[in-house]
């Protein structure tokens, strides 16, 4: 399975940026071979490109253990970690990708996304996320902070011509914390941003 969750253009106070997460998975029901990878590309280039190559190992009907490696392409300079994930639906129903990631250097990365989907009708559909990442130390190359480093969450209405292929509308708002916050404020960077977004979600 090829599943785009976001493949988008984004309105930043910088101008117009392209974003993207997805991922691929080849396997059957208890293990499978799996591709993440997300990122950010403006008119100025690659500002940011990750992806994950990982095993996966059903653990019950709704989740998944996953471990592997991720790689950081942008920005510079590259990084290597180790993942070890927990992927599934919770009760209720909402999506769960959780991560600890170990760089190659010591730096700890512990990330967590969650999803939901509202079914307004049997075509729209709105789909509320959030994502929260935390370090175990400084990073002066990222200019990332120890400790709850950034929160994103965004809310996208999307309309399903078919199961497949659906394009959407949404706000997507990024914000720095604690210690990444102040790094960013002695870096003359703004601290929080709110984003107008547009894409399509499709898999197959």
């Amino acid at each position: 399975m090829l599943k785009a969750d976001q493949f988008e253009a984004r309105d930043t106070d910088d101008g117009s940026v392209t974003a993207w997460e997805g991922h691929l998975w080849i396997g059957k029901d208890l293990n499978k071979l799996w591709v993440k990878t997300e990122g950010e590309r403006s008119s100025e280039g690659t500002a940011s490109a990750e992806i994950q190559l990982l095993y996966s190992r059903a653990i019950d009907a709704n989740w998944d253990l996953q471990f592997g490696l991720r790689h950081d392409a942008d920005p510079d300079p590259e990084r290597n970690w180790a993942v070890f994930g927990f992927n599934g639906v919770s009760p209720y129903w909402f999506e769960i990708d959780s991560a600890l990631f170990i760089e190659e250097d010591g730096q700890v990365n512990l990330r967590f996304e969650a999803e939901y989907e509202f079914m307004l009708t049997q075509k729209w559909v709105l789909s509320p996320e959030v994502e929260v990442n935390w370090f175990s130390e400084d990073d002066d190359g990222l200019g990332i902070g120890s400790g709850l480093a950034e929160i994103e969450a965004g809310l996208r209405l999307r309309y399903e011509i078919n199961r497949e292929f659906a394009p959407y509308v949404g706000i997507n708002y990024e914000r720095l914390l604690g210690d990444t916050e102040d790094i960013a404020a002695a870096a003359g960077t703004d601290s929080s941003e709110t984003q107008l977004v547009a894409g399509i979600r499709f898999w197959f």
